[in-house]
């Protein structure tokens, strides 16, 4: 007996706060059986990918205990590699604070990984020893996508991933 694939729900109808309940929601769902971490980061890109709109980009970067390493995503081929306290990625990941940039345009040292990209939120990934996870990276092609409620919304997403996604997912290796 298979089992049945999970489906995309349409959140477009909904506030913005409704689609983002609906996303931890559907996240929670699609993570709760599976324990491989690449499994689940890929799964995850995709849901988010596909459920939100004005995306062009939404990924892992995944810390080596050196530099920020690109993980599992949807969208264009993207940099690998990027070092903290570089970019959007490297900020969030040094600070520990979600970075929402309004235009990347006027971010100082942004890294244009691809020229599409008008705006951008990342939230770094904290386990729950304090150690870096790495972040979680979402573009759009259009200036001033993001918002205060995605930045709550993203943070509850990425807290499921941690908690569901990646900490009960045994380390490989």
């Amino acid at each position: 007996m298979g089992r049945i694939m999970f489906e995309v729900s349409d959140t477009t109808q909904l506030s913005k706060t409704a689609q983002y309940d609906e996303l931890v929601a559907q996240a929670r769902s699609l993570l709760a059986d599976e324990t491989d971490r690449i499994a689940n980061a890929a799964n995850f890109a995709a849901l988010v990918f596909h459920s939100l709109s004005g995306l062009n980009w939404a990924g892992f970067y995944l810390y080596d205990s050196t530099e920020l390493v690109v993980g599992p995503f949807q969208g264009k081929p993207a940099c690998v590699r990027i070092a903290l306290g570089r970019g959007v990625c490297g900020t969030a990941a040094q600070t520990r604070l979600t970075q929402v940039v309004h235009d990347v345009h006027v971010f100082p040292g942004h890294i244009a990984c691809d020229s599409a990209s008008q705006s951008e939120i990342v939230v770094p990934l904290i386990a729950a020893d304090g150690s870096l996870i790495g972040v979680w990276d979402v573009d759009s092609p259009l200036v001033g996508r993001f918002d205060d409620e995605d930045a709550k919304g993203m943070e509850a997403l990425c807290q499921v991933f941690v908690e569901l996604g990646w900490t009960r997912a045994p380390a490989k290796g």
